[in-house]
């Protein structure tokens, strides 16, 4: 049962990330400005990551220059705060599955620019080297067939959904392509965002190997410039409210599972597994998302994106083959340090911790 308990905690890590997209719509759906849930979203989340990362620090202390909070609070205005808002924008205005498609574009936006910032390097004579340039390759293919093919529309199997919304409220069908377009750009602002914070999180890192805490501290940051960004574009106290329905529910899913339990999981999937192994699960967010908008929200499909959303999870394999190969060494220098000397675990430890943090969404 130990050697499985990785592959149970991931795929409940995907699924969770599914129910994310499902129900951030579904909110939506329901007339919840995307501004405020995005606020209310993080709030629920720094209850409870506040006390876990002061239950794990103890008494420990670990202080931040100002320096560092400086660069902290640009991270998280980001990676969060900029990336999460485009995101949900990008949901409102097209589907939950194409939310999900997108997942799978993060390992290589973020491989693109590492490239540009020369933290990695491809190398064109070598197969990996050209499995990682293909990789991008079909995924601004994929990007682009998402954005600018919608094709013929596949119906829901199921017409009595979970959640009790109005049908127009959910049907993409009366999606324009004007919405659907702006919806996808919003997607390429979100995956683009994510691509640039997860760099920047490796870099701070090196500085301060604290991911838990570096975290923590990013989402309260974020509390607060999510209530600026929706005060400014909401002020009508009514829709500040929160009731017994779907806004709240999906409020409390996001803040409680996604970002108090799911991220801390995929910390430890990453810790146990590689980051290469967590990765490899993302298309099963897709999977789970489609289902899941059949059965919850009655949500069709469109065949382009169905079409783009494979060129994206094959754009992600061949990255992930490429980086794999490369990352399969032959020791030819004696001189190298054993994996068991301290110098070989104190690298790994650090390799480690920047991974798990680069990693989490």
């Amino acid at each position: 049962m130990g050697s499985k308990k990785p592959y149970i905690v991931a795929i409940f890590i995907q699924i969770t990330f599914a129910g994310m997209s499902l129900m951030s719509k579904a909110a939506f759906a329901t007339g919840m400005n995307t501004y405020i849930f995005l606020f209310y979203r993080q709030a629920a989340g720094s209850l409870i990551l506040v006390p876990l990362t002061l239950l794990l620090k103890g008494k420990e202390r670990r202080p931040l220059s100002f320096k560092q909070l400086c660069h902290i609070f640009l991270i998280s205005l980001i990676g969060i705060t900029l990336a999460m808002n485009a995101y949900g924008v990008a949901i409102d205005y097209t589907s939950a599955t194409l939310g999900a498609a997108a997942f799978n574009c993060l390992p290589v936006s973020t491989f693109i620019f590492a490239v540009l910032l020369r933290m990695e390097k491809v190398n064109l004579k070598k197969a990996a080297g050209i499995a990682k340039v293909a990789g991008m390759m079909i995924c601004m293919g994929g990007a682009a067939i998402l954005a600018f093919y919608k094709g013929p529309y596949l119906k829901p199997l199921i017409s009595h959904p979970l959640f009790q919304i109005e049908e127009s409220q959910t049907n993409i069908t009366s999606t324009s392509q004007k919405s659907w377009m702006l919806g996808c750009f919003f997607l390429l602002v979100a995956t683009t965002t994510w691509g640039i914070w997860f760099v920047l999180q490796a870099r701070f890192l090196k500085g301060y190997p604290h991911p838990v805490e570096f975290m923590c501290a990013q989402t309260v940051m974020s509390v607060a410039q999510c209530f600026v960004v929706a005060i400014i574009m909401e002020r009508d106290p009514l829709e500040w409210k929160l009731g017994w329905n779907v806004r709240l529910y999906a409020v409390l899913y996001c803040g409680i599972l996604v970002i108090g339990i799911a991220n801390n999981a995929q910390c430890w999937v990453i810790k146990e597994k590689g980051p290469v192994f967590q990765a490899m699960m993302m298309p099963l967010n897709l999977v789970a998302t489609i289902i899941g908008s059949q059965l919850f929200l009655a949500e069709g499909i469109y065949l382009g994106s169905i079409i783009g959303a494979s060129l994206l999870v094959t754009s992600l394999y061949s990255v992930l083959w490429g980086k794999s190969k490369e990352l399969v060494v032959t020791p030819t220098n004696q001189d190298q340090p054993s994996p068991d000397s301290p110098q070989q675990k104190e690298s790994q430890e650090s390799t480690n911790r920047t991974q798990v943090d680069s990693t989490l969404v």
